[in-house]
């Protein structure tokens, strides 16, 4: 088994930048209410925002080994998503880690564990989802796989999948579907500010989403 692909397909630069403009709401509406991670995975802090290829790494509950690693082989953009099986009594990412991922441009962290050292990363304005926050140390003797698939807060993730994380919590976009996704984006997006724009002028809901026929059709009574 090879334990580590240093290499995988990344989707073009100028995707990206135009995924960053968009929420990870609204891209997981777009793709039919699909690729959101579960909500245990939380920004470490209210409005850290995220986007970029996946780098995915698969470690041993209780050891980060293979996080180094994958440190190590980052590319300026990628964003780290770490299985660790959700254990929480570990904090596998800390200030050392994050200053490392920083020098090589890496643009996040997204994690199913716990991490430390809030404060420092805060500091540094360093983009970190996780399930929870832990001090106690990790054990650096086990392996695991750096971009091969994962499961991570419940969503599947390949290498170069894109990664949207902001104050709603994390999405996950596969890459074989990334150009189709993000004209759905923009439809939605254009069908939602309409939407607010009706609303402002004394629309209801009920009316502009067809949800008083959905109440209607459930023999809804008043009195």
């Amino acid at each position: 088994m090879i334990h580590v692909m240093r290499t995988f397909k990344r989707p073009e630069k100028e995707l990206i930048l135009k995924f960053k403009e968009i929420s990870a709401a609204i891209a997981h509406e777009a793709m039919g209410k699909a690729g959101a991670m579960s909500s245990s995975i939380r920004p470490l802090f209210q409005g850290m925002k995220v986007c970029g290829p996946a780098l995915t790494v698969s470690c041993h509950p209780g050891d980060n080994l293979m996080l180094h690693k994958a440190i190590s082989i980052a590319e300026p953009g990628d964003v780290i998503v770490c299985r660790v099986d959700g254990h929480l009594e570990c904090g596998y990412w800390g200030e050392i880690a994050t200053v490392a991922a920083m020098e090589k441009g890496v643009e996040g962290l997204i994690i199913d564990g716990s991490v430390r050292d809030k404060a420092a990363i805060g500091e540094l304005h360093f983009p970190v989802f996780s399930a929870g926050i832990c001090m106690k140390g990790t054990y650096k003797q086990t392996l695991g796989t750096v971009n091969h698939p994962i499961v991570c807060g419940e969503a599947s993730v390949k290498a170069g999948d894109i990664v949207l994380g902001d104050d709603d919590g994390v999405v996950i976009i596969p890459i074989e579907r990334v150009d189709e996704v993000y004209e759905e984006c923009v439809k939605k997006e254009r069908s939602e500010a309409e939407i607010i724009k009706q609303l402002k002028k004394g629309k209801t809901t009920l009316e502009l989403l067809g949800f008083d026929k959905t109440l209607q059709s459930l023999g809804v009574t008043e009195r």
